[in-house]
């Protein structure tokens, strides 16, 4: 998609013109000025209460006029006082799901009198800009969309009204831009099928990402992790034909030499369940169990087209999890890359296996801070839908830090306990530990399992089981891959490096 900022009248000719509207407000002073144009129907549309600017409403209305835009789209942000970036995000999604409805692949998206507490015109810009990316964004690798298929927008155009205010939004959506482009990238991983997305098909994906975008990427091969000792990662491996690779990542942005900030993703890149065989249903659904890797190798990929001033490794253990002749049983015990080890009674908990030993690995870096990211456990799921991602961890600031970025981004957190108490279910009586803790708690005890992995440095869990995959389709997700994770580690990043 084509993004333009512009210093110009607001009665420039464009195939629509969207204006954000709060609820119970008068017309904006802009959109009053167009009114006439409009033979009056705003005025009348708001009188009528055929549009009240609720959150995601809208209206369009067309032009009878002869210059000027030839329809005007009303979306609604709710009411002022409740007004958000994240609301003015979801609002902008909305605008691209009606302009797709109708074809409309060209629009120009007014600020004019948008009001939003304890925010800037940049920062407005960017939930725009991101609102329109995401909505737009579509995975269409092996479809040929019939004719009438709605078309993804093609140009947005963003209306400033001086050379100042061009200024910022330009920053905005150059910001919006790059911060997409990870999303989009984890998404495409995600929704890629099992029969393309091999652990290799993975590795190769991160290493072409990294070589078009400065960042230096290596390849831990399976002769070269049996040479480690990744007993761990390869137990899970073992049952595939498929070898695995441990994908590593690392972005030199501040020229200081600071210990860098690790991520950690989870890479099965299709999940069986292994021996502990997953029922047949939803099963296709487990391509995504590599929502971690992808939304790790995706804030890279933002990371650096921001030039963010940070340095950054990312770690990706890449597996698939099959049952075999070859496959690890429950029962089989496991020595991982720290020396501990693991007792395996489920081989479907493999996705902490693999992290077990990525989590060592990345200890060769000394990191500052670790946050790791996986689609770990249904039992998230049970506890908080598909609202929020669990966090848990060993550091109250780097869990806080986080937390607040998910309430900036939209991309919600929620804290479960990690009392020493939890450890108490995952002790083995025949290993150093064992890989579950049963139902009780399982979220927790996935955690408390991670932890005996990474008490090495600061380190928080980011469980998103619930967030990685849209199951039926909403505002800016579609159907498939979410994307999750990006939007929210960049604005920690950008906190971080003191830039947000």
């Amino acid at each position: 998609m084509k993004i333009l900022v512009k210093k110009t009248s607001p009665t420039i000719t464009t195939p629509c013109l969207i204006f954000f509207t709060p609820e119970g407000r008068t017309s904006p002073q802009l959109l009053a000025q167009l009114d006439d144009h409009f033979c009056q129907l705003v005025t009348t549309a708001q009188r009528s209460n055929e549009f009240r600017g609720r959150h995601a409403e809208t209206l369009l209305l067309h032009a009878v006029g002869t210059s000027g835009p030839n329809r005007i789209l009303l979306v609604g942000i709710g009411k002022a006082g409740d007004a958000s970036l994240d609301k003015l995000r979801q609002a902008a999604g909305s605008a691209v799901a009606v302009l797709k409805q109708k074809n409309i692949s060209k629009a120009t998206f007014s600020q004019s009198d948008l009001v939003i507490k304890k925010t800037t015109a940049e920062q407005q810009a960017q939930a725009i800009v991101e609102g329109i990316l995401l909505a737009n964004y579509q995975y269409l690798r092996y479809q040929h969309p019939a004719p009438d298929t709605a078309k993804p927008l093609e140009q947005l155009v963003l209306l400033a009204a001086d050379a100042k205010t061009l200024a910022l939004l330009q920053r905005g959506a150059n910001r919006a831009e790059a911060i997409c482009a990870g999303v989009h990238l984890a998404r495409d991983l995600v929704n890629a099928p099992g029969n393309l997305k091999s652990p290799e098909f993975l590795a190769m994906q991160a290493v072409a990402m990294a070589e078009k975008n400065g960042i230096k990427a290596h390849l831990l091969d399976q002769a070269r992790l049996q040479q480690l000792g990744c007993g761990a990662l390869l137990g899970v491996a073992q049952g595939s034909t498929r070898p695995p690779y441990l994908i590593v990542l690392e972005y030199a942005g501040d020229p200081t030499g600071a210990a860098p900030l690790a991520l950690v993703g989870k890479g099965v890149t299709f999940d069986t369940g292994g021996i502990s065989l997953k029922p047949a249903d939803k099963m296709d659904e487990m391509k995504m169990d590599m929502g971690g890797a992808a939304t790790v190798i995706g804030t890279m990929l933002a990371a650096a087209r921001l030039e963010l001033p940070v340095n950054l490794v990312a770690v990706v253990p890449a597996v698939e999890n099959m049952p075999s002749g070859n496959a690890i049983r429950p029962g089989d015990i496991l020595t991982s890359l720290s020396g501990k080890t693991i007792e395996v009674l489920n081989t479907d908990a493999e996705g902490r296996l693999i992290l077990a030993d990525a989590l060592t690995y990345v200890g060769r870096y000394n990191p500052r801070a670790v946050i790791d990211l996986a689609t770990l456990t249904g039992a998230c799921i049970i506890a908080l839908g598909n609202q929020a991602a669990a966090i848990l961890g060993n550091d109250d600031k780097l869990i806080d830090q986080l937390l607040q970025a998910g309430q900036r981004s939209g991309e919600r957190l929620w804290q479960l306990p990690l009392w020493e108490e939890y450890a108490g279910q995952i002790k083995s009586d025949f290993a150093d530990v064992k890989n579950t803790g049963g139902r009780p708690a399982g979220t927790i005890t996935a955690a408390a399992f991670l932890q005996k992995f990474a008490d090495q440095y600061k380190w928080a869990h980011l469980d998103i089981a619930g967030m990685a995959w849209e199951d039926k389709g909403k505002v800016g997700i579609p159907r498939g891959g979410s994307g999750f994770g990006v939007r929210l580690l960049i604005d920690y990043l950008l906190d971080e490096a003191g830039r947000a």
